[in-house]
């Protein structure tokens, strides 16, 4: 028989143990989710969701039908409700927070009623895709103690940051210029399921918004600023009214330079041959000591001679940057760090979009200033 002094001892240590298991159950405590659109980039958001511990998919919503049954297929294990009525969702008493993966013309209208109505906010990029409804946005969110993430994904790049922590420490010396590119051998998908509002210019805010926001995004956050002037040229230069009625371009140049004096140039095509060299994305940034090249993270110094360094070491395998940024997020509002991509980085980095967009579209130097958006 156990003495009385042994007995009370393990229920002394079980209480402990509970205590901790409570405490970590507090730490991963059970966040209710619902997905508003749920396509290519809702899909995904989906799946990076249900990776994560302690979330609960309580809703998906869509208006095509396919990617409804295939959202709830995927989201089968919560038995989360369908529909095809986005306010609906965000009448939910038991969602705790939104994600937005429609088309981008709806970002704006949705992120705000979500926030309104007291839901934190994972928004896809562009978060808007005109300036004054980045205003209003901007100002919701500012007001609103709900965690609002935009889905600039790169931005949970453990080597990115790791570059970016580097260039402020003057690996680079003087950061001068910026060279990047978006290469592609082929156009979207012109059949699609988001071929009926992808190439329209009205609902997309064109390619340069809808795409290059991630390009340009990360530009902003490795200089370490933002456009004060934009130029460019740009058109439908190959796939001229294919689809029928399109209005995005396939091909552009701007130039930037920055509030920091940095100057930026950078393309984004849809017909660089495959086979052609030199193709695909890339980001070079020069500065008086040398040269950095961020997708091999090899810094190139200056002298003739002189051996490339390593700056940074990419994780094998590749990080999965949607399923970190997603993991981010829910950390947020469960109170653990802050998410690398919120209301501020989202708006910036939309903006500067626009910024290009609007100077090939006016076909003249444009300033930051003129948005009129103050961030």
């Amino acid at each position: 028989m156990s003495s009385p002094s042994v007995t009370r001892r393990h229920v002394f240590l079980g209480s402990l143990a509970a205590a901790a298991a409570s405490k970590v159950q507090a730490q991963e405590s059970e966040i209710r989710v619902a997905f508003i659109g749920t396509g290519g980039r809702g899909g995904s958001l989906i799946r990076s969701t249900l990776a994560q511990p302690a979330a609960k998919v309580m809703a998906v919503c869509d208006l095509k039908g396919d990617r409804l049954d295939r959202a709830a297929t995927t989201t089968a294990r919560d038995k989360p409700k369908t529909t095809r009525d986005w306010k609906e969702v965000l009448s939910m008493a038991d969602v705790d927070a939104v994600y937005i993966a429609t088309p981008c013309d709806l970002h704006v209208e949705m992120a705000i009623a979500a926030l309104e109505a007291g839901k934190h906010v994972y928004c896809e990029k562009p978060i808007g895709i005109q300036p004054a409804e980045i205003g209003r946005l901007l100002e919701v969110a500012r007001k609103s103690s709900k965690v609002f993430v935009t889905g600039q994904q790169m931005r949970s790049l453990t080597y990115r940051a790791a570059l970016v922590e580097k260039i402020r420490e003057g690996l680079l010396g003087e950061v001068m210029m910026v060279k990047a590119q978006r290469h592609s051998s082929d156009d979207l998908n012109h059949q699609g399921g988001s071929s009926d509002w992808f190439f329209d210019a009205r609902r997309s805010g064109d390619v340069l918004v809808e795409q290059s926001v991630h390009n340009l995004d990360q530009i902003n956050w490795l200089i370490g600023s933002r456009p004060a002037f934009a130029s460019g040229f740009g058109g439908v230069m190959k796939w001229k009214d294919q689809p029928p009625g399109r209005t995005s371009m396939d091909g552009y140049t701007l130039s930037y330079e920055y509030a920091n004096g940095v100057k930026v140039s950078y393309t984004n095509v849809f017909f660089h041959p495959a086979g052609l060299p030199g193709g695909g994305a890339y980001t070079y940034i020069y500065g008086t000591k040398g040269a950095l090249d961020c997708d091999s993270c090899l810094f190139y110094p200056e002298g003739r001679g002189a051996q490339p360094i390593e700056a940074a070491k990419k994780p094998q395998p590749a990080e999965n940057m949607n399923e970190k940024h997603v993991e981010a997020f829910l950390n947020q509002i469960r109170g653990k760090g802050k998410a690398p991509a919120g209301i501020e980085e989202g708006a910036t980095g939309a903006l500067t979009a626009i910024l290009g967009r609007e100077a090939i579209y006016n076909k003249r130097v444009m300033r930051w200033v003129d948005l009129g958006v103050n961030i």
